[in-house]
């Protein structure tokens, strides 16, 4: 089995986290749920800080992040050097995040995308692979700290 992957979402990203959560368990994949399991008012950054720590600690080698529109969560997310948290909009956006940007986490808006592009975009995020080469170079320099 492969490594686990996390998800995670503020209040307007629940419904297409719980969506996307069972589809990555149909796939086989371990999924480590860092919340919201609830419609209840949370704070973004802090399921972009969970997200971070799972990654840094090993827990996950990928993650899924959703909020409303994705910007704000997006936005947390990369003041951790260690993550590239890419907001995506269709298959193109989604594969330019994997083969050019190496992107670690895969960044949704819950109030702006349906579910089937949302799962197309999934599918693309866990297949697609980075194209190294003059790209490594670019996320070397991007995953410095500060």
């Amino acid at each position: 089995m492969s490594d686990p992957i996390a998800i995670a979402s503020d209040h307007g990203g629940l419904e297409l986290k719980t969506l996307l959560k069972k589809d990555l368990e149909d796939r086989g994949l371990t999924v480590l749920d860092l919340g919201t399991n609830s419609t209840d008012s949370v704070d973004y950054p802090d399921f972009a800080d969970a997200m971070a720590a799972a990654l840094k600690e090993g827990r996950a080698a990928r993650g899924v992040l959703i909020c409303g529109t994705g910007i704000g969560i997006s936005i947390a997310a990369n003041r951790h050097a260690h993550v590239r948290a890419a907001l995506v909009h269709d298959a193109f956006t989604t594969r330019m995040a994997r083969q050019h940007n190496d992107a670690n986490v895969l960044v949704l808006g819950g109030r702006t995308m349906g579910p089937e592009v949302a799962r197309d975009c999934l599918g693309l995020f866990l297949d697609t692979a980075f194209e190294g080469g003059r790209h490594a170079r670019r996320v070397e320099k991007m995953s410095r700290p500060g």
